[in-house]
């Protein structure tokens, strides 16, 4: 079974949730996408009325060209659930996001959800987060004095072979974050204390947020060879 039809295996088993008078925030990426694809089929043949809350530009236009009912995160200050994928998973359910350049958003959208479902296919669980490049969030004010910052703070928490990269468009400009911000990847190995790390990075002026999913997460649908195992944060 290829992996993107395990992320389909498990989107199609998060729409368990997809049900009348909830709001169902959406994420960003391959994997969410798969959800809201079906949620729109979903909806329309059960006639549902379910409110969808999307993180990104990319979210809202796919969600709209399937017609599902779409407002705004200002309008609905607290959801029932956030469907949403993950570059990394470890079993503590901390996470690493921000593939797509939405992690700013999606922390938001996902931190006001009861709960938070991800979605994922088996090669994003490990047992250390890390070997995925982690994203942070800058300002565009001052990019460099704040990766000055950073590299400092790496060096400081023992990441003595980090290597730090301006996330670039295809054209080689600077990418820009739908927030108007700028986005490092940091390439670190082995993270032996994300819950340190990430309140660190978030003490720095400069950085907007990281790409650390932490107590976030409640419940893991995972597809596996063997079928979708759905796991439950104790």
């Amino acid at each position: 079974m290829s992996a993107d039809t395990q992320k389909k295996a498990a989107a199609l088993e998060a729409l368990k949730v997809v049900t009348a008078d909830v709001k169902i925030g959406l994420g960003t990426g391959t994997t969410a996408n798969h959800f809201i694809i079906a949620a729109a089929e979903k909806v329309k043949r059960e006639k549902l009325n379910t409110i969808f809350v999307p993180t990104s530009a990319a979210s809202y236009a796919l969600a709209q060209k399937h017609g599902l009912n779409l407002q705004n995160i200002e309008d609905n200050a607290f959801l029932d659930f956030t469907v949403d994928g993950a570059d990394e998973i470890d079993p503590q359910f901390r996470m690493i996001k921000g593939g797509g350049g939405a992690l700013h958003r999606e922390k938001i959208v996902a931190s006001s959800s009861r709960f938070v479902i991800c979605i994922c296919d088996e090669s994003k669980k490990v047992e250390t987060l890390g070997k995925f490049p982690l994203p942070v969030e800058v300002s565009k004010y001052g990019v460099n004095p704040t990766a000055w910052k950073i590299e400092r703070l790496l060096h400081n928490q023992g990441f003595t072979n980090a290597k730090m990269r301006l996330r670039a468009q295809v054209d080689g400009k600077p990418f820009v974050t739908e927030g108007g911000n700028a986005i490092i990847d940091l390439q670190l190995g082995a993270i032996p204390d994300p819950d340190r790390l990430e309140a660190s990075l978030k003490h720095l002026p400069g950085v907007i947020e990281c790409g650390l999913f932490i107590g976030i997460c409640g419940i893991v649908m995972m597809a596996t060879e063997n079928g979708v195992e759905e796991i439950t944060r104790p």
